[in-house]
């Protein structure tokens, strides 16, 4: 059971962190998106690196289905424990989204509602999403597969760093993670993504999890 724990909380404090650190930023610096961006970017990989560090010896720290998957698919887990990872960690992730609104939620300055729908439409076209997406999670699914059987030691720092770099050289942000994407269907604040896009996100993700198995097959 504290493997599916680590990986609730794991997803619960990464979801967190995006969307908390987002409102953060948005409201410290509502004309100037890329100081948000910026603020938004830093948090995110300082969150990866420690979770990565904490959760790492006890589920294999995913908390993401994308990992999850390429994991199942070279037969590192099973079906069962896979459908229990991705359970957690989209409940962490859910859950999260409403402890951050929750906790933002103080009027006048920070008024928030609870419950909430993105209406965010992304400023890329959805095809351009679907194809960062491919790139940004192949890049993260290598990252994690080649730098763990070089380095298994530095795998909460390529990550960190990955998705760092991410942010600024994909047009979606690098999401890279279909719990996250989901969660952020929940949240009309600065992280949120419209519903209308997601589909591209987690096609483009499943596409990128299929090209870095295959590499990784290939290169013994």
């Amino acid at each position: 059971m504290m493997i599916y724990l680590a990986e609730f909380l794991g997803s619960f404090f990464l979801v967190g962190t995006v969307v908390g650190s987002g409102i953060m930023g948005e409201r410290l610096s509502p004309d100037n998106i890329a100081v948000a961006l910026l603020g938004n970017t830093i948090a995110t990989g300082a969150i990866l690196f420690v979770l990565i560090k904490m959760f790492g010896s006890i589920s294999g720290a995913h908390f993401n289905p994308a990992v999850s998957t390429v994991f199942l698919l070279r037969k590192e887990i099973d079906v069962k424990k896979f459908l229990h990872y991705i359970f957690y960690q989209l409940a962490g992730g859910l859950l999260a989204i409403g402890v951050i609104h929750f906790i933002f939620n103080n009027p006048p300055n920070y008024g928030l509602d609870i419950l909430q729908i993105s209406t965010h439409e992304a400023r890329s076209s959805n095809w351009a999403l679907l194809v960062s997406e491919i790139i940004a999670t192949s890049g993260l699914i290598l990252t994690i597969l080649f730098v763990r059987k070089s380095d298994s030691e530095s795998v909460a720092t390529a990550v960190a760093l990955f998705i760092t770099a991410g942010y600024w050289f994909t047009s979606s942000t690098s999401f890279a993670n279909p719990m996250v994407t989901i969660s952020r269907i929940f949240t009309d604040t600065f992280t949120g993504i419209s519903p209308s896009s997601v589909p591209y996100f987690l096609i483009g993700q499943f596409l990128g999890v299929l090209i870095a198995y295959l590499i990784c097959k290939k290169v013994k």
